[in-house]
């Protein structure tokens, strides 16, 4: 199954965008001070005062290169990587006075504010495919490229109701330099591709501003395979690929596939934390910008914002201005799409289960509340158990932790940790949560204690031998298992 860059391009821009701007979306807010959060290529010569991010992101992936036809019919196998990342664009106002343009940090047109701030522009750069056919031999040699983004100076007049030109805003670009190195190396029957991006700017950068203006920001690759060349999932390697899979290293970035679910001929390249396949909401109205957005509650609270601050988000930046006519005219229909959306996180990737209008199973409490423990007296987590692997889990049992592909961040940060059970939990639905702390976790106690758990599905959990586990010397303490 082939994928259209068009297609991904959605997610990328995701990814460019991600903590653009945040909510509440004006100059003034202190953590719009801060900005470019993600994917950040500092210039290697910026002054530790400047708090320039490092200049170098680089990714590991893995190929295999199949023939799917008659050699005579099927094209070389190559990838071609393309490097995308946001400019920094100096927006300065000047206030025309006696012929001479006065740069102002604001100025107020026919009631209407336009602020001096800092915008971006989008690049995308294309490289010359890289062919594949020594790869599996060793023999393709790393081809390095030089990019250079020039910069620009635009002017655009400021007019008012009168046709009289009252200023002007003149947006700045600096140069950019920048080296992309890509190379290959056999790794069984696999190809381990290797794409490192540096950022190469030879000037200075004494200042904060100066660091972010020489900087390749939202950084990220996108890389096609073409011809008997496809991609293996780093996060779900089948069994032949797995260790060729844990050799693979990433800074700062992690290669996920994208495009349709099954597809293998597209990565990206990421700044930030994704799983294969990462999709934008059907449901979502626009791009918010925000950190790990929440379409329905940023929406909420700009709708929220009184006239004078969503004057001042509209004067920061257009993009800005863009989400508050966005959220003013949404309709109720539009609002109400943004909520209550359930999908079941157990379904095939290919076709989610949207569960929203699928009404909950009933059940018979009586005259008893569904909620208190005497609708089932026959429940008792803390004496419960589960059976996993042919093991029977219950408190007090010790367990490995293997998120699924699907689980969140945070859940990913446990993965192959060893945690005790404390609960054996049932829903009103029938699906069994087994409650966990961390052995290793110092505050582990106080979580058993005050009831805040982890909480896996069995089928994320491996059964471990209690007695094997205690008998290692790091696991002991003077009252058994350490759990503290």
């Amino acid at each position: 199954m082939s994928t259209s860059l068009d297609r991904v391009r959605a997610i990328a821009d995701a990814v460019l965008y991600e903590g653009y701007l945040l909510y509440p979306y004006r100059a003034s807010s202190s953590k719009n001070q801060s900005r470019w959060q993600f994917g950040v290529l500092g210039p290697p010569l910026a002054a530790a005062e400047s708090f320039g991010e490092t200049p170098r992101m680089s990714m590991q992936c893995l190929l295999e290169c199949v023939s799917t036809g008659p050699a005579d019919v099927v094209d070389d196998p190559a990838v071609t990587v393309h490097l995308r990342f946001l400019q920094l664009q100096v927006r300065s106002v000047e206030r025309l006075l006696d012929e001479d343009y006065v740069p102002v940090g604001e100025l107020v047109v026919d009631g209407t504010s336009i602020l001096s701030w800092q915008e971006a522009t989008e690049c995308e750069i294309p490289l010359p495919a890289y062919d594949l056919v020594g790869a599996s031999s060793g023999e393709d040699e790393p081809v390095e490229t030089v990019i250079a983004v020039p910069g620009s100076e635009e002017t655009e007049p400021i007019v008012d109701a009168d046709g009289t030109t009252v200023g002007r805003i003149v947006r700045r670009r600096s140069p950019l330099r920048t080296l992309v190195t890509i190379s290959t190396e056999p790794d069984g029957k696999h190809v381990l591709l290797s794409v490192a991006v540096e950022n190469t700017h030879p000037d200075r950068a004494p200042t904060k501003d100066d660091a972010i203006r020489l900087s390749l920001i939202g950084a990220h690759v996108l890389v096609e395979a073409h011809g008997p060349a496809r991609f293996v999932s780093l996060l779900e390697p089948d069994d032949e690929a797995t260790e060729a899979a844990a050799r693979c290293h990433q800074q700062r970035c992690f290669p996920v596939l994208v495009g349709p679910p099954g597809s293998t001929d597209v990565v990206l390249g990421s700044p930030i934390i994704l799983y294969d396949y990462p999709e934008i909401a059907a449901e979502s109205a626009g791009a918010l910008f925000d950190s790990t957005e929440i379409d329905e509650i940023l929406t909420l609270r700009v709708m929220t914002m009184t006239d004078a601050e969503k004057a001042e988000a509209r004067a920061t930046d257009p993009r800005a201005a863009e989400i508050i006519e966005r959220c003013d005219s949404m309709s109720a229909e539009t609002l109400q799409q943004l909520h209550g959306v359930l999908r079941d996180p157990h379904a095939v990737v290919d076709s989610p289960a949207d569960v929203r209008n699928v009404d909950p199973p009933s059940f018979d409490t009586g005259d008893v509340p569904w909620w208190d423990p005497a609708t089932d007296e026959s429940v008792r987590p803390e004496e419960d158990s589960v059976v996993i692997d042919g093991v029977s889990i219950s408190k007090g049992s010790l367990v490995r932790i293997h998120p699924s592909r699907r689980a969140d961040a945070q859940d990913i940060f446990f993965a192959d940790q060893v945690a005790k059970v404390t609960a054996v939990l049932s829903d009103v639905d029938g699906s069994t949560h087994v409650a966990l702390v961390l052995v290793d976790d110092p505050a582990a106690d106080l979580h058993e204690w005050y009831g805040r758990y982890l909480y896996f599905s069995p089928d994320e959990l491996e059964p471990l031998d209690q007695a094997r586990e205690e008998s290692q010397p790091w696991k002991q303490s003077a009252g058994g298992p350490r759990s503290s």
